[in-house]
């Protein structure tokens, strides 16, 4: 066993079998449960006619998601350090099993409010803990090899889970149950999977009840200065991918007139495997180097979204949606690789968690603005607000991230 001032890590390199088999059910856990915050993304428009709510009451689901996600990394970032990565896992889980079972059995709008902020939770504890779970898993190899299976395993979730989605509520009877009837039985499985994964942080049972509720996101002192870039690229990253999951089913609708649940899912599928296949052929491209390089790529990505809706155009939108998702993809990773590379073993989870609170803020922050814009303005004037909007940012971002490279 392995010890870090106080911190034990027991030794993974006993059974390789094992080890491998762990790191197939975290990865799968990372994956199932981003899907779920994808699994509604191509249900909004039929709950807006089935219940019948604005654009306004829309922005306010997914911001609700967010605070979710928020506080879980704010409240229980460091808890898998504490009591050990399965078992916060296994919350994880059986919180977004929860979340499942609402939206499946939702009658309302206040049902809605309440899975998403579930998902949220879930996804906020179970990300910074599978992050720093298989970092550790993986550590004694590769560790940047670590933060490509949780970047691949978070965008191939999210595009499975908007694409399955899109085609049962086409195409299947009970469009707003079959989806999650199908979610739900993934979540359980894996949820098995979990519960038999190898652990990495060995604690007594009786940790929980040392462990602290009060809101927390801290990175040590030693490694602040060097945070703010990629923590900087992941708000941007997720900023971009933040658009296609809330706004482009709506965009599809009314600006280009595709109706199809199916194309909606297809269009964010295509994100999320652009994002999984630069991230995979892109390994040998420096962390730094990619962040560079996804905030240049983050203008004329823009600039094509906000064309496809003038024009009219779905080959456009297809066309800023793969470079969209080669820029997320380079953010992503190189950001999050980054930040593993520079947490201390004994606090890697906090702060794991404390970069994704500035990438969940990248997600929600813009959308909501631009959600209420598009009410109030049309949605692609909003659009373009967004676009000057985070283009200014990149810009910012870039500054930083030059500044990082020199130091």
């Amino acid at each position: 066993m392995a010890r870090v001032g106080n911190y034990s890590i027991p030794s993974v390199a006993g059974s390789e079998f094992g080890r491998t088999a762990t790191i197939v059910a975290v990865g799968g856990m990372i994956g199932t449960l981003f899907a779920g915050s994808t699994v509604a993304t191509p249900l909004y428009v039929i709950y807006k006619q089935q219940f019948g709510f604005s654009q306004i009451t829309l922005t306010l689901i997914y911001a609700v998601y967010v605070v979710g996600n928020l506080t879980a990394l704010l409240v229980f970032g460091r808890m898998s350090d504490e009591v050990g990565r399965r078992r916060t896992a296994a919350i994880a889980m059986g919180i977004a099993i929860i979340g499942a079972l609402v939206f499946l059995f939702a009658h309302g709008v206040a049902s809605l409010y309440v899975a998403r902020m579930l998902s949220g939770l879930a996804i906020g504890i179970g990300a910074g803990t599978g992050t720093a779970w298989l970092a550790e898993l993986i550590a004694e190899q590769d560790r940047s090899r670590a933060t490509v299976v949780a970047t691949i395993a978070n965008f191939i979730g999210l595009g499975i889970g908007a694409l399955i989605a899109g085609l049962l509520a086409e195409y299947v009877a009970y469009p707003l149950r079959t989806p999650f009837i199908a979610y739900l039985v993934v979540l359980v499985a894996v949820a098995v999977l979990v519960a038999f994964a190898r652990e990495t942080v060995e604690r007594p049972l009786n940790a929980f009840a040392r462990v602290s509720m009060r809101p927390r996101a801290s990175v040590p002192s030693s490694i602040r200065a060097r945070f703010v870039a990629p923590a900087v690229t992941g708000f941007g990253a997720m900023a971009l991918v933040a658009f296609f999951a809330a706004l482009a089913p709506s965009v599809l609708a009314n600006e280009l007139h595709v109706t199809s649940h199916a194309v909606a899912g297809a269009i964010f599928l295509e994100l999320a495997a652009a994002v999984a296949l630069v991230i995979a052929l892109t390994r040998s491209l420096s962390s730094r180097t990619a962040m560079l390089c996804s905030l240049g790529l983050m203008l004329p990505s823009l600039a094509l979204i906000v064309i496809a809706q003038f024009v009219e155009s779905l080959s456009v939108m297809i066309a800023a949606t793969a470079i969209c998702g080669v820029a997320a993809g380079l953010g992503y990773r190189g950001s999050l690789q980054v930040v593993n590379q520079l947490a201390p073993d004994d606090r890697r989870a906090e702060v794991v968690s404390a970069y994704f609170i500035c990438g969940f803020l990248g997600n929600a922050l813009p959308v909501i603005g631009i959600g209420i814009l598009s009410t109030l303005i049309g949605s692609t004037v909003a659009s373009m607000v967004f676009a000057v909007t985070i283009a200014a940012f990149a810009v910012i971002a870039l500054a930083f991230g030059l500044k990082y490279q020199a130091r």
